[in-house]
């Protein structure tokens, strides 16, 4: 059912936990599943330096916000604007059909944290979007 590298973010979360001067703080949830994520993201000179993430959810919410930080580690706000659901599915090889709204968490918190951190510094990010109001 779950890919080998679902299995390893599952067991062994790679970024947990809360960064306290965070740059970007963006948490998410999904009202169906009870699946709720935090993104914490610490950015220096346009480059995200570090990623954080405390997670609510089942295995693959944990597994998609581990992968989700570990890929945005060392890119800069452009590129992490590039990491969508596809991005975090293809990264685990794959999720199953009921479970690829967890990936789709994980992009929206990375985008949320982006939109904190651009509310924060006063600056627009180009093709960023503000954070939905609600998640069905």
């Amino acid at each position: 059912m779950y890919s080998d590298k679902v299995m390893d973010h599952f067991r062994n979360p790679r970024n947990m936990g809360e960064i306290d001067d965070a740059s970007g703080i963006g948490t998410v949830g999904n009202a169906k599943c009870g699946d709720i994520m935090r993104v914490y993201l610490k950015i220096e000179n346009d480059i995200i330096e570090d990623a954080k993430f405390k997670t609510f959810g089942c295995g693959a919410a944990v597994a998609t916000s581990s992968i989700a930080t570990e890929l945005v580690k060392g890119k800069t706000i452009n590129e992490a604007l590039q990491i969508t659901n596809k991005a975090v599915m293809e990264a685990l090889d794959g999720l199953p059909p009921e479970k690829v709204h967890c990936s789709c968490l994980a992009e929206e918190a990375l985008q949320a944290a982006l939109w904190d951190y651009a509310i924060k510094n006063n600056i627009q990010i180009t093709g960023l979007k503000p954070p939905a109001e609600h998640h069905e």
